[in-house]
């Protein structure tokens, strides 16, 4: 799960997704990422922390971190919040195996559209909607990828 500072979406993203991974007992790693370094070592958003927690997911143990060119050995799937995620991604794969791995999150709900999760930072209104649209969307990662993986 990667967006910009790995503080909002991309923690919520992984919460979710790994409560997800623990209900249908997948054998699954999950981990998010910020295509920049601004927060790197900070523990998500308060916010963010608060609209997990209301829907009994805790994420107040994750800290964030830069992606790096290493995460595309380490995982099967890069889920990306916006383009802008998404051209920053992609212009570290080294490879078309690397970039093939790198797609926006919402497309699970919303194929061929391009839609994004919108950054939640400066509205504080946001958090639930981002929630809602990253319930949705795992909802479907986990649809699509179980049989295959």
């Amino acid at each position: 799960m990667v967006c910009l500072g790995n503080i909002c979406r991309s923690p919520l993203a992984e919460g979710i997704l790994s409560e997800k991974i623990k209900s249908n007992n997948l054998d699954w790693q999950v981990d998010s990422a910020g295509t920049g370094a601004y927060h790197v070592g900070q523990m998500p958003d308060p916010r963010s922390v608060a609209i997990a927690h209301k829907h009994g997911i805790d994420i107040s143990s994750q800290r964030a971190r830069q992606f790096s060119k290493e995460d595309f050995d380490v995982f099967d799937l890069i889920l990306v919040m916006d383009s802008s995620n998404y051209a920053n991604v992609v212009r570290l794969a080294e490879n078309e195996d690397h970039q093939s791995k790198v797609k926006m999150i919402m497309d699970f709900v919303h194929p061929e559209d391009h839609v994004s999760v919108p950054d939640p930072y400066w509205n504080d209104d946001g958090f639930q909607q981002v929630y809602d649209m990253l319930y949705a969307a795992c909802d479907r990662v986990i649809d699509v990828h179980e049989p295959a993986l």
